[in-house]
């Protein structure tokens, strides 16, 4: 892993672009006067913030911001989202709990090019996350950005990149990173108190029925922008019975439920292992099974991500299942000496190797609060879940899903790597059984075996694997091109 460089004189290839005139993003806004001072922690100067994406998640950001409208003295000036037949309760919730209504922005350019605006938070699809993360970072903005900070392994890295470069705050959105109880089950894991970790494991075991399968192309809602909502990706006729939510499963949009739940685990596995860099090599395997549908994400998956000196598991499973040692969607740190549960986001459990409970933690906190506090001291180091953690995290998502889709369906699962993994092995076992537990004739509908790949953290690339590379980012529509690089003036 490249660290971060923090030299001062900074310079955005996509800034000398616009400069030398050639209109590489002739469609984003203008960069932001670097010379403006924002928000230096004066309790008196009101931080106007834009909520970008509000069907879903976007709505707890609204209701958050707004709530905290005393506290932080901030508010939600505008609403954006590319659909306006979606904004009627997150408009009415703003207003009720600030006693004033926002503005609605269509198009969140119009945003980025807004100076009475101080901070963003973005709760679009995955495939905006980044761009319009670095649009505002270059506006002069903060952000929010939600998980999956990227849709890609090369995005996540330019989003770090962009925050340092402009000296913005900028979080992820990971809630348990804030959450007392969780801190201080990871602190416990890092203690030593039950030996070195040898297996961190993030389970997402959430019941995922099919989405249905479509004849033909079908039409995006009127009130949509389609073009605006598929900004970076592909613009494609929609091919599944609806636009919002189901794009979690189509790879030009979503990243699975690795990218969708998952990056919670996800997460705080890495967390736990105190690992600063991408793994040494990556392996998945799993499939779509149980339904044929419009969905092109695995909804059954196992990753092993090989640190060298532990491992870093991950457990996909979207068929009903019971929990493993009463977590579905947690993390189980396996030490040397017993082992802590996480069911929660929130809360944690302690045992020795003979099931005995040492320590309990269980304890909640806000978030956003911590986004806002930064906000006002601008200390980058005062975030709980930095640009640079969600990164890192984001980037194992897409990395399983990299080995996943490289793969190739393999009746005999027993020459695969995983045999050759005791921890992998014993996982595989597991969803064996638990496929089998679901009708699943994996002699009819076969394991997608993936592609074992070496990983050059140097350089956040694969060894010698061309077609692994080609995946860790992607071709973007014009106008929508996310930088392939923050350059650094020497």
């Amino acid at each position: 892993m490249r660290s971060i460089n923090r030299r001062e004189f900074l310079e955005d290839s996509v800034i000398a672009a616009l400069v030398a005139g050639s209109g590489l993003l002739n469609s984003r806004p203008l960069i932001a006067d670097e010379t403006k001072v924002t928000k230096k922690g004066d309790a008196n100067d009101r931080v106007r913030i834009a909520c970008i994406g509000v069907n879903g998640r976007g709505g707890d950001h609204v209701r958050n911001f707004a709530g905290n409208h005393e506290k932080f003295n901030c508010e939600v000036a505008i609403i954006c989202d590319c659909d306006e037949g979606v904004i009627g309760r997150t408009m009415k919730a703003a207003e009720q709990a600030q006693g004033k209504a926002p503005k609605f922005v269509k198009d969140l350019r119009k945003v980025m090019e807004d100076k009475s605006i101080d901070a963003v938070s973005i709760a679009t699809p995955n495939h905006w996350h980044a761009l319009a993360a670095i649009w505002a970072l270059q506006a002069g903005k903060d952000v929010y950005v939600e998980k999956p900070v990227s849709h890609n392994v090369s995005e996540g890295r330019r989003i770090v990149e962009a925050a340092r470069a402009y000296k913005r705050i900028c979080q992820t959105g990971t809630q348990s990173r804030s959450n007392p109880g969780m801190r201080e089950a990871i602190a416990y894991v890092q203690s030593g108190k039950l030996g070195k970790l040898k297996v961190s494991r993030g389970l997402c075991y959430k019941r995922r029925p099919s989405i249905g399968k479509v004849s033909g192309p079908k039409e995006p809602p009127t009130t949509c922008d389609y073009d605006l909502w598929c900004g970076p990706a592909p613009k494609k006729p929609l091919m599944r019975s609806r636009l919002h939510y189901d794009w979690h499963w189509v790879w030009d949009t979503g990243n699975g439920d690795l990218g969708n739940q998952g990056i919670h685990e996800m997460d705080k596995a890495r967390w736990g292992l105190q690992k600063n860099t991408l793994p040494l090599s990556v392996v998945s395997i799993g499939g779509r099974l149980g339904y044929v549908d419009d969905g092109e994400t695995a909804n059954t998956q196992i990753c092993v991500f090989d640190y060298g000196d532990s491992q870093l598991i991950f457990e996909v499973r979207g068929l009903p299942t019971d929990p493993l040692r009463r977590a579905s969607v947690g993390n189980i740190f396996h030490c040397e000496n017993g082992l802590v549960v996480c069911p929660t986001y929130y809360s944690g459990i302690a045992y020795d190797n003979e099931g005995k409970e040492l320590a309990r933690f269980n304890a909640s906190a806000n978030h956003y609060e911590n986004f806002l506090k930064a906000v006002r001291s601008r200390k980058e180091s005062d975030l709980n879940a930095d640009i640079l953690e969600g990164h890192l995290s984001s980037a194992l998502c897409h990395l399983g899903n990299i080995s996943y889709r490289l793969g190739e369906p393999q009746a005999a699962i027993k020459d695969s790597v995983f045999y050759n993994n005791i921890a992998g092995a014993e996982a595989l076992s597991r969803m064996v059984q638990h496929l089998k537990d679901n009708k699943v004739e994996l002699d009819k509908t076969p394991l997608r075996v993936g592609r074992k790949l070496k990983i050059n953290n140097a350089t956040e690339s694969f060894v010698n694997d061309k077609e692994a590379d080609a995946l860790l980012t992607r071709e973007y529509r014009k106008g929508f091109e996310v930088p392939s690089k923050i350059l650094v003036k020497s």
